[in-house]
């Protein structure tokens, strides 16, 4: 490659203003998007927040609503590593992550037990709400799931787009 395209290559380079990175990044996780478009990415930015929201969102519904919430209470057998990639989609499980400290204080659910974490029981003679659920939704409680982590772990991504931006190829040096 001669030294004229090389210099002509390097003019023809994308410079993207990030702005100020650290608050895209904030602004991507709270609100799939929202860091792209801070950044003047609009078309990016509401990509991402149509298919990270539609996803979490469709999870949400395939799960009848339950498989959003915060438990890890070892002493109760009751983990729920998942909420922590469902964290990463941002403001959505905020609510979940109220439930989840509630729960933990022993305090009622709030809004009706929207996202509230299920209630174990140790009564051999009665399930639990979590064996209930996972009994009525059958596969769709793992599928909702499946789709939540995904949006969240999707949106981690987004985030570190909104961090570092897009990526720039450069073109080799030739050789002397």
């Amino acid at each position: 490659m001669s030294e004229a395209r090389v210099a002509e290559a390097e003019e023809n380079v994308l410079e993207i203003d990030l702005r100020r990175p650290g608050i895209a990044a904030l602004c991507a996780w709270l609100v799939p998007g929202a860091g792209h478009i801070y950044q003047g990415r609009i078309v990016k930015g509401l990509l991402f927040a149509v298919c990270i929201l539609g996803t979490y969102g469709a999870g949400f519904v395939i799960g009848k609503e339950k498989v959003v919430y915060a438990a890890w209470e070892p002493a109760k057998d009751h983990r729920r590593w998942q909420f922590m990639c469902q964290l990463g989609v941002g403001l959505a499980a905020f609510p979940a992550a109220i439930q989840g400290m509630r729960y933990r204080q022993d305090k009622p659910p709030l809004w009706n037990g929207f996202m509230a974490p299920p209630e174990p029981t140790h009564d051999l003679n009665t399930s639990d709400a979590l064996s209930d659920w996972n009994l009525r939704l059958n596969s769709a409680f793992e599928m909702g799931t499946l789709y939540t982590v995904l949006a969240g772990l999707l949106n981690i991504l987004a985030i570190y787009d909104a961090f570092y931006g897009p990526m720039v190829e450069t073109l080799p040096q030739p050789r002397e």
